[in-house]
């Protein structure tokens, strides 16, 4: 799942693209241009997160303009990626993606540091890297991303109606 989020404030504006493994809920980055929407920040997060690909993948993304930019396609289509999005802009729809910008911004406080792009970036890695090393997840049966991540065999849930 794919989201991009605004950090910073007016004055010292950027936008942090997120990749996050829906099964594990692991974090994977990329941080785009300061002022920019455009595609490139997504697809840097997106050849971060192919880094530790398994596959079949699924690229999931709502309806933001830079996925459906053609260098974005053409990168999902030689990586033999499957695109999925959202019917409408709606957030509950990348739920998992959003509640990563909400634990930024809200847990973090990401929002609040008035420093350059590199600093920035730098801080970013840090959060996704205790997100994912260190905080367990209730849906991920308390275990980290990490762990969930590694596991060989996919742990199933009994949905109940």
């Amino acid at each position: 799942m794919c989201d991009i989020t605004s950090i910073g404030s007016r004055k010292n504006l950027s936008y942090l693209a997120l990749i996050t493994d829906a099964y594990s809920k692991k974090g994977l980055l990329g941080i785009n241009a300061p002022y920019s929407l455009n595609a490139s920040g997504s697809l840097e997060a997106l050849d971060i997160a192919l880094k530790n690909k398994q596959e079949p993948l699924i690229h999931h993304f709502n309806r933001e303009p830079q996925y459906y930019a053609n260098d974005y396609h053409n990168f999902l289509n030689d990586s033999n990626i499957l695109p999925s999005t959202t019917e409408q802009y709606d957030p509950y729809k990348n739920a998992i993606a959003e509640s990563i910008n909400g634990m930024l911004k809200q847990e973090f406080n990401i929002d609040k540091y008035h420093t350059e792009l590199k600093t920035k970036a730098d801080l970013v890695k840090s959060v996704i890297k205790t997100y994912n090393q260190i905080r367990p997840h209730l849906s991920n049966y308390m275990l980290t991303s990490n762990q969930i991540h590694a596991q060989s065999k996919l742990k199933t849930k009994k949905v109940v109606i």
